[in-house]
């Protein structure tokens, strides 16, 4: 398992708020954009990352994680398993607390490269499944609109 219980719940509950979502897009059909609205829910700060940079729920995007203006907390990616080395790589280098790869995303050499850094990773899971898994309770003082 990339990422036991105890991580998961590390990750979701004391990372801290920023999460930058890596290949979010307006595009409404894909799963980046379900799971980024329920981040939002549980009092998460989504910062979308896509090369258009749209604006996604509300929140502006950047083309790179590199290109983001604040500290990001967790990295969370929906990028096929050939590209997200590269951005478990970039986490690391703009101090990320924790990469969150989604569910299908795997790359044993990046996880090693994570890890070996120091920082929290999750790999092949699904916040939208471990959230209520945990039994986690949306933020209601902190949801944003």
């Amino acid at each position: 398992m990339y990422g036991g219980p105890r991580t998961i719940r590390r990750i979701l509950t004391e990372s801290g708020e920023t999460w930058a979502v890596v290949g979010l897009s307006g595009n409404e059909r894909r799963a980046a954009h379900g799971v980024a609205e329920l981040l939002q829910h549980y009092g998460k700060r989504i910062v979308p990352v896509h090369p258009k940079a749209e604006t996604v729920h509300g929140e502006r995007g950047y083309a790179t994680l590199a290109d983001i203006p604040f500290p990001v907390d967790v990295v969370d990616v929906f990028v096929n398993s050939a590209l997200a080395g590269a951005v478990a790589d970039e986490a690391v280098a703009i101090g990320a607390k924790a990469v969150w790869f989604q569910l299908g995303v795997v790359d044993e050499a990046a996880w090693d490269r994570v890890r070996g850094a120091g920082l929290d990773m999750v790999m092949d899971r699904c916040p939208a499944i471990e959230i209520p898994r945990l039994g986690l309770r949306p933020a209601c003082a902190s949801v944003r609109s």
